[in-house]
């Protein structure tokens, strides 16, 4: 009985997910424009390299900014640790491919998806996103970034091949929509601070 009603409790959290999220999902020629893009961290290996899924969401980060679809990107990952940081990799990476720095801000304290929306928008002043992330994570970022007040569409990444990895990352996906659910109706407070003013400083800089 216990099992059935996780999965009830499962199968309907994923589907009310879906939903709030139904129809956001554009190509990056299509996405309508807004202020900044958000994109999400996910690993990063210990030499410094992010993963491709997040190497893949920076790429489609930087066509973002160079069609003028954002004006800004938000980088926002886990930095818990002093040897482990996934917003300055983002950073570099981005640099890198010749990304302008002054285009970029970062949020250090984004260590759930829940976490980068809340305080995109209390501590950034984020009000228009476009969020980047792998297609299987578009509803549940979608439907966690407009909870907490966000105009919010996406661009999904949908050049992984899909191996084992990729199925292991799609089922640990929607078990996450559970929690999703939870945070979108009791709103917990991610970590807070001083307001930022990175994400406007990015939007205004011009690029040289």
């Amino acid at each position: 009985m216990a099992v059935l009603a996780g999965a009830v409790v499962a199968g309907a959290s994923i589907g009310w997910i879906r939903y709030r999220a139904h129809g956001l999902e554009y190509a990056v020629a299509d996405v309508p424009p807004a202020d900044a893009g958000l994109v999400p961290g996910a690993e990063i290996y210990p030499d410094g390299r992010p993963s491709p899924y997040v190497a893949a969401r920076l790429d489609l980060g930087a066509q973002l900014l160079k069609s003028g679809k954002v004006k800004a990107l938000l980088l926002s990952g886990d930095h818990g640790h002093w040897s482990y940081d996934e917003p300055d990799a983002m950073r570099r990476y981005l640099v890198g491919k010749g990304v302008p720095a002054d285009k970029l801000a970062v949020d250090y304290a984004g260590f759930d998806t829940y976490d980068s929306c809340a305080r995109a928008y209390r501590i950034f002043g984020v009000r228009r996103a476009i969020v980047v992330t792998q297609d299987f994570s578009v509803p549940r970022t979608v439907a966690l970034c407009r909870s907490v007040g966000i105009a919010t569409s996406a661009v999904g990444d949908h050049g992984q091949a899909h191996n084992l990895t990729w199925y292991k990352c799609w089922v640990r996906d929607q078990l996450a929509a559970t929690k999703a659910v939870y945070s979108i109706l009791a709103r917990p407070d991610p970590i807070l601070g001083r307001q930022e003013t990175t994400v406007r400083d990015a939007m205004a800089a011009v690029p040289h």
